[in-house]
């Protein structure tokens, strides 16, 4: 029997194991900046790496950066795993940026309630649309806007429509999503070729695109996903860090503690520990300016507004020039990350509120300026004569009194009684020329 049950176990760890099908499930929530393009690519990189099955992405973004786009779109491209795209949850949007990556992906999915396009480049939504005529009568057909603004319109809409022609979408809503801003909701977008599913949640996706044909590396495969593992990609340190720093608050708020941390050390050298962490600050708020939409012209009003404020600290001018800078701030605030890129503005509550916090620490300094000016000297001799100190001990001519929580050798034309106050008259090296507080009056005769 012992045999029989050997020959049995051997015989069933002889049989394949079926291997786990693995999906890998990333996420675009937001503006896609560079940390976004980041993290999708190590995604795809860990999903080639497990050998997964597909790779799905959720996407709810506004849109953002076209350079980080374009690298979404590459890496999706010459990916050996397929990607789907898929917009939720109920209500997210796949605008603008979103389109052109949801268009490049092996499959693409949406929710119910959900809509996508509007995938006209940011520095045209204010243009003049392009006419057929100039205008002259000539016919020449002569487009209206600058040169650089149609090679923008053209590059995108060649950009898109090869896209969706890739998989075999509609292209020219796709152009139509860039030269009129044109939108879709799902239901639509499945009606017009856009999308190949729409899926009320992950698991009905799953199903639908289970024996659902996509092309990789130029051979046609169906996908099998009716029995996946799902595995949840997360970003790692530096990922989750570039993405915080990427945020224009908060790259206004690691200037402003760069700045004021250096000149703190600068006005207590040795203190170490501002001038550390204010130039780790700037540092971090140099890198971000150069992967965020800025206008230069802000940041100039910004420099110059905290210029200003620190000029009022060195050079009191009873809040003019402080409140000089204040404004110069806010509005530089605002002018440099205004430059239209969705989900890269900032907020004019934090603005104004970082407006304020300014303005109260400025009063305060005003006030603290104000007050040392009445209070004089505190310390050196100007601060010594005129002091009051206190006699240690009964003495005719020297002796030793109490100033400042420091026993001195002191001077006096008179005798001096034990804890009698006396007004120190003069400094000579470390004696202290000292008389009584207040002469004792005389009676008054009748």
């Amino acid at each position: 029997m012992p045999a029989s049950l050997l020959l049995l176990a051997l015989f069933w760890s002889a049989l394949p194991v079926a291997a786990t099908t693995t999906v890998i499930e990333l996420e675009i929530d937001g503006a896609i900046g560079v940390a976004t393009a980041d993290y999708i690519s190590s995604g795809i990189d860990h999903a080639e790496d497990v050998g997964a099955e597909l790779v799905i992405i959720k996407i709810d973004t506004p849109g953002g950066l076209m350079k980080p786009t374009r690298e979404i779109v590459q890496r999706i491209l010459a990916a050996s795993v397929p990607v789907a795209a898929y917009v939720t949850p109920a209500g997210a949007r796949a605008d603008s940026a979103g389109t052109y990556i949801l268009l490049s992906c092996h499959v693409a999915a949406m929710t119910p309630t959900s809509h996508l396009g509007a995938a006209t480049p940011v520095p045209l939504m204010n243009a003049a649309p392009p006419s057929e005529d100039d205008g002259d009568g000539d016919g020449d057909g002569e487009q209206s806007g600058s040169a650089a603004d149609r090679k923008v319109m053209n590059d995108a809409v060649s950009y898109i429509r090869s896209l969706a022609e890739r998989h075999g979408r509609n292209a020219d809503w796709a152009e139509t999503a860039v030269t009129e801003a044109a939108t879709l909701t799902a239901t639509e977008a499945l009606e017009q070729g856009v999308i190949e599913f729409i899926a009320a949640d992950r698991d009905e996706l799953l199903t639908q695109v289970d024996g659902f044909d996509v092309e990789i590396d130029g051979q046609s495969r169906p996908l099998s996903t009716s029995d996946v593992d799902i595995e949840a990609f997360e970003a790692n340190w530096r990922i989750r860090l570039l993405t915080v720093i990427s945020n224009p608050e908060i790259v206004l708020l690691l200037g402003l503690i760069g700045l004021y941390g250096l000149m703190y050390e600068g006005w207590n050298p040795g203190a170490i520990v501002p001038g550390v962490v204010g130039a780790i600050c700037l540092l971090l708020a140099a890198y971000a300016l150069q992967v965020l939409p800025v206008n230069y012209a802000g940041l100039a009003l910004i420099l110059v507004g905290v210029a200003l404020m620190v000029a009022e600290a060195y050079a009191p001018s009873f809040g003019a020039l402080g409140l000089g800078g204040i404004v110069a701030f806010v509005f530089g605030s605002v002018i440099m990350f205004d430059t239209g890129v969705p989900g890269f503005g900032i907020s004019y509550v934090f603005v104004t509120g970082l407006g304020l916090v300014f303005a109260i620490l400025l009063i305060w300094l005003i006030g603290f300026l104000l007050k040392l000016r009445r209070r004089g000297a505190v310390s050196g001799r100007e601060s010594i004569v005129g002091a009051t100190a206190t006699a240690m001990e009964d003495f005719a001519t020297t002796g030793k009194v109490w100033l400042e929580g420091e026993a001195w050798h002191a001077r006096s034309q008179e005798p001096v009684t034990k804890d009698e106050e006396l007004v120190v008259t003069r400094l000579d090296g470390l004696t202290l020329d000292v008389e009584r507080a207040a002469a004792p009056t005389s009676p008054k005769h009748q």
